[in-house]
Parts: structure tokens; C-alpha cells; sequence
């Protein structure tokens, strides 16, 4: 018998992604449940969608809202908020980087330092010198990672991330994909989806 298994889809210019990430594992872990990190990017669902930026700058109420609920939640978790600018952020080469890196772990350590570099210190995570110094203070190796980044397959993986995103219904992030295809979506429903996935055992 297998573990049981979810998918974390996040986006890096996601302000709810960053409270997931910084919480998903310990979460899953009291469930026995892993978790699978999947970087996409949420611009080309958004483009098809007619949007030509995030809806929290679409909607200004809307942003307005969120900004203050990022406050009330990072104050309750106890984690930094600085307003990145430009908002959002160009998130590419991260996730690139992201998906060059092999280890799971490791990809989920690097994830959770690029979300603390954006949202905790308003640093710029389109800038290379921001992602290596992400690695290097994780002990990953910046230089190779970062080339490897800009490697066809690579690019060509997170394309075929999104699109497979965008084949199971994933319109927004943070969502989460069960091993039996149920999707959740948001950091409030991260429980949900880990009580879900947990009894989704595959034998």
C-alpha cells in the first residue's frame, strides 16, 4: 500500500499560495499524506480568461480585501508581509528553477525561501541574484540549478505544468488535486484536501 498522495499546485505571484506553502507539509504530514509540489503559472489561464493581470487588480475591492485578510492571516501565523512591487509578480524563472530541482524536499525548501523573499521582504523573484541567493542559503547549488532553469525541457515541463493544470479544472492558486481527481481550491480548504486525499489510498 502506497502513501497517500496530494498534489499542491501553487503559483509564485500567489499571496495564498505563500500561507500554504509555508504550512502544507507539517499539515500533511500529521495525515501521513504527501505532498507533491507543482509549480504552473496562472497567467496563461488568466489571459484565456480575458484577464490581462491578477483579479485583485482587476477588482479593486477585491484586492483591497485580500491585502488586509494577508495582513490578519500572516499576523496570526506568525510570518512577514511586504507588498511586493510590481504586484504580481513576474514568477517564471522561479518556477523554473523550481522544477529543475529533483528532490522534492529540496524543491519545497527553495519554494518556501522565494515565497519569503517576495511576500516576507519585497525582494524581486524575476531577478536571478534573488533566486541564488535563495539557493545558496539552502546549500543547493545556484549556479548549475539556474542554468538548468533555462533549458528547453525545462521551460518545456512547466508548459506541460500549466497545461495539465488547466486540464483538471485548476483555475486559481493555491489548488490541491486528490489521487481520484477531486480538486479543492484556496488555502482555507487545504484540511479539506488532506482529509480527502487521506482516504484516497491506492493499493
Amino acid at each position: 500500500m502506497t502513501r497517500p498522495r496530494l498534489d499542491f499546485w501553487y503559483e509564485f505571484a500567489s499571496t495564498y499560495s505563500y500561507l500554504t506553502a509555508m504550512r502544507i507539509d507539517e499539515a500533511a504530514a500529521h495525515r501521513g499524506v504527501a505532498v507533491r509540489w507543482r509549480p504552473f503559472l496562472l497567467g496563461p489561464l488568466f489571459a484565456k480568461a480575458g484577464w490581462p493581470t491578477s483579479p485583485f487588480n482587476i477588482y479593486p475591492a477585491k484586492g483591497a480585501y485580500m491585502w488586509r485578510e494577508m495582513e490578519r492571516l500572516t499576523r496570526a501565523m506568525e510570518l512577514p508581509l511586504t507588498r511586493p512591487d510590481p504586484f504580481p509578480a513576474n514568477g517564471l524563472l522561479a518556477a523554473r528553477v523550481a522544477l529543475a530541482i529533483e528532490r522534492e524536499e529540496d524543491r519545497a525548501r527553495f519554494s518556501r525561501a522565494v515565497y519569503l523573499a517576495e511576500f516576507g521582504r519585497g525582494e524581486r523573484i524575476d531577478a536571478p541574484e534573488t533566486l541564488a541567493a535563495c539557493l545558496s542559503a539552502l546549500a543547493l547549488p545556484a549556479g548549475p540549478l539556474l542554468d538548468k532553469a533555462r533549458a528547453a525541457d525545462i521551460k518545456a515541463a512547466l508548459r506541460a505544468n500549466t497545461e495539465t493544470a488547466e486540464r483538471a479544472g485548476i483555475f486559481g492558486a493555491p489548488s490541491f488535486l486528490c489521487a481520484d481527481g477531486e480538486l479543492f481550491w484556496g488555502n482555507d480548504r487545504l484540511e479539506s484536501a488532506i482529509d480527502h486525499a487521506a482516504s484516497c489510498v491506492i493499493v
